[in-house]
């Protein structure tokens, strides 16, 4: 009876720290003073605020001024949290839950899933992600994988930002970074997408493949880029250099348009000194435009055009 009253006095002091109540149920719960943990067997459910976990076995720690610290859900639990329309459901191998911090970790084979209705909007799966409930900030580590809609993408970390209805407000991908959506493959080392705007930027050593109906593409290297999908418009910058078919262009900064018609990607406007490279010719401006269909440039503002082997070719033409 004694032990049964400690651990009722245990939890009901830990509720102060909340703004609404702690419910534990489980088959069975026993308290170790010298442990300081609650133990707790079968059909282990936990609720806080919007947020629920279940699982076979758990335990709680307790800090030495009686407070509930830590509840650690083991042998793959489930978690769940319903916000509105929006459920945010977590699985992994082990749960960890602050008690104190309201901070959500999974541990091993951890995968996060978001649904709106009964669409799942959402899909991440990582060796490890921590959520925080007070302030909607998931990070993740180890093998990030991320499905958005028709986005696909994989990064050594991830950070994920949501709205206080559950929706998606910025996605941040770190080391290793790549990103595919429908016909275009990008890479870099860092990220940045806006969810509400469709706007993406990568920074360090990036690179975006876009391909064309008829399986051409149009690969861009450079230090910084930027993507809107509304207007399927890129913008680089730093160490530009373009390839398609058998042009090779190079210049500081870059932007990329659609065709009205077909709405691919199709005109190239290279700012800055520049320089095309068609075939055995080099044409060097201060701007230059070209086009993939048809495929024509323009070179305006100090226009010098080299053309290799000269002597060579006409020698070969005798």
């Amino acid at each position: 009876m004694k032990k049964v009253l400690v651990l009722l006095l245990l939890i009901f002091s830990s509720l102060a720290v909340f703004s609404s109540d702690l419910i534990i149920d489980s088959k069975t719960q026993t308290y170790s003073e010298k442990e300081k943990k609650i133990k707790l067997d079968g059909g282990v459910k936990v609720k806080l605020d919007n947020l629920t976990v279940q699982s076979d076995r758990a335990d709680v720690t307790i800090r030495r001024n009686n407070k509930l610290d830590t509840a650690t859900f083991y042998d793959k639990p489930y978690a769940y949290e319903v916000n509105e329309n929006k459920k945010r459901e977590v699985k992994a191998n082990i749960l960890k839950v602050s008690l104190i911090n309201k901070i959500v970790r999974a541990e091993g084979e951890a995968q996060s899933v978001i649904t709106e209705g009964n669409t799942p909007i959402v899909v991440i799966n990582a060796d490890a992600q921590e959520y925080d409930i007070k302030s909607s900030v998931m990070v993740c580590t180890g093998g990030v994988t991320i499905k958005y809609k028709d986005i696909d993408t994989f990064s050594d970390k991830a950070v994920i930002i949501a709205d206080e209805k559950g929706g998606l407000r910025k996605i941040d991908l770190i080391g290793n970074a790549k990103v595919k959506q429908e016909n275009n493959e990008s890479e870099g080392h860092h990220f940045v997408y806006n969810p509400l705007t469709e706007e993406m930027s990568v920074s360090g050593n990036t690179k975006t493949i876009a391909y064309s109906d008829d399986g051409k593409k149009l690969t861009i290297h450079s230090d910084y880029q930027q993507y809107s999908k509304t207007q399927n418009s890129y913008i680089g910058s730093g160490h530009v250099k373009i390839w398609f078919d058998d042009y090779y262009a190079q210049g500081p900064k870059v932007s990329v348009f659609p065709d009205a018609e077909t709405g691919k990607p199709n005109e190239v406007y290279f700012t800055g000194r520049s320089k095309i490279v068609q075939q055995d010719k080099d044409i060097i401006a201060d701007k230059i435009k070209m086009t993939m269909d048809p495929k024509d440039f323009v070179a305006e503002g100090n226009v010098r055009t080299i053309i290799h082997n000269i002597d060579t070719k006409d020698e070969e033409d005798l």
